[in-house]
């Protein structure tokens, strides 16, 4: 076992819907004796449904090995990774780890909001077990990667979320666990800092440190990961090198016509569940070729965002974009409203913004990329890419011409013979 980091076992996690949330309140004796039949009658009920959000998980993880996690939403990635950073307990399977672990997960996790930017570089750092004098040697380091030395002692309440993100993952990647577990997080921060980070935990694999790291950025899975699992409906269904697992998992999404219908809602989606600036309702294909998220072959693609905003919002960029299934970046482009539409100022409420561009796009399965941040400063304030686009293998009059040639666009040349 000396080269094991982690070992899973029959891993399971089980909640019971429709089950009622137990109060935080302290009860009188009255109040308990009162609610007794009530409380047993609730008991008798059938309509509380089990959920088994990770069921017979198992697999190994050496030491010093980047271990990439990639599946749907819903798949039960986050929760596997709540188990293994100790935040929740499992309901069947037991997990052994050999090492620190240092978790950076949903947006607020592990800071809080009441102490100030150094003083949860400090609680972190006793958390995983440091005396001060290690996490002080550290410090300088954690300040000068995060970025944000001149908010250090503002209370973290006050950070946006590009700023917790930062703090957050220089202090995990920094105070050296021994076993370091990524969420799909880094889309808080901007491009450039994105890059830092990747760049990191790459610096830290080389160290013999080891790595979880989910994301549904393709590319990054494959820079930085040595092998890859895919997991769906809570289980692992594939465990390979992460090549290989990627294009397993294409083959599942396009097998499994994860493309339903034309308009795609979100249940609330955002990046900063503390402030909520920027929430996504809905997606719709608007020129939609069967009622999915499909464009015919060769046809403009015209998507309607619908979103809504909890406070006004000055100098608004909003951006789309297109990659593919192994994660490259095929284009991004933005809009800036005050610059592009005459909109200074995005008044609270609920809007939409119809994107369209024409079909350049080759047949197949592409990830739409939607993404807001304020002009001012680059902050980004929202961002998802796990959304799919199918191009069809025919055009709207059923051309199929030159399908079976390689590459990813398909854009008109012309040609001119001199004789």
């Amino acid at each position: 076992m000396k080269d094991k980091a982690i070992i899973v076992e029959g891993l399971g996690k089980k909640y019971r819907l429709g089950q009622e949330t137990k109060s935080k309140r302290y009860k009188t004796i009255q109040e308990e004796i009162i609610n007794f039949p009530k409380r047993f009658l609730k008991n008798l009920k059938t309509d509380i449904t089990e959920f088994w959000a990770l069921k017979d998980v198992s697999f190994e993880v050496k030491q010093g090995e980047v271990l990439g996690i990639i599946g749907r939403n819903g798949a039960g990635k986050s929760t596997l990774l709540k188990i293994l950073s100790r935040i929740t307990d499992p309901t069947e399977g037991h997990i052994d780890i050999y090492g620190r672990v240092g978790s950076l997960l949903e947006v607020g996790t592990g800071f809080h909001p009441e102490l100030t930017g150094r003083e949860n570089i400090y609680l972190s750092g006793a958390i995983l077990g440091l005396k001060r004098w290690e996490i002080n040697n550290k410090f300088d380091e954690i300040v000068q990667f995060s970025e944000i030395e001149s908010f250090l002692d503002t209370p973290s309440k006050h950070y946006s979320s590009g700023m917790y993100m930062r703090l957050a993952f220089s202090v995990a990647a920094h105070l050296e666990p021994e076993i370091l577990v990524v969420d799909e997080v880094l889309a808080v921060g901007d491009m450039a800092f994105q890059k830092k980070c990747l760049g990191k935990m790459q610096e830290v694999s080389k160290d013999g440190r080891t790595i979880l790291f989910v994301s549904h950025d393709m590319g990054a899975i494959i820079r930085i990961c040595s092998r890859a699992i895919i997991m769906k409906d809570g289980k692992t269904v594939f465990d390979d090198i992460p090549t290989n697992a990627i294009n397993e998992y294409s083959k599942l999404i396009e097998d499994n016509h994860q493309l339903t219908t034309s308009v795609y809602h979100y249940e609330s989606i955002t990046l900063d569940e503390r402030l909520k600036i920027f929430k996504i309702n809905r997606v719709e294909i608007l020129n939609s070729a069967d009622g999915r998220f499909t464009v015919h072959w060769q046809e403009a693609i015209k998507l309607m965002v619908e979103f809504q905003i909890s406070e006004d919002i000055l100098d608004l960029v909003f951006g789309f974009g297109l990659k593919t299934q192994t994660g490259q970046y095929l284009f991004v482009n933005h809009c800036n409203f005050q610059k592009d539409l005459d909109i200074e100022k995005l008044l609270t409420g609920r809007h939409s913004i119809i994107v369209e561009c024409p079909g350049f796009l080759s047949p197949g399965i592409y990830s739409i990329v939607l993404g807001a941040e304020h002009n001012i400063g680059h902050e980004n304030i929202f961002h998802f890419e796990s959304l799919n686009l199918k191009i069809l293998e025919y055009s709207i009059d059923g051309m199929t011409k030159g399908l079976n040639l390689p590459g990813y666009f398909n854009i008109p040349v012309q040609f001119q013979i001199l004789t």
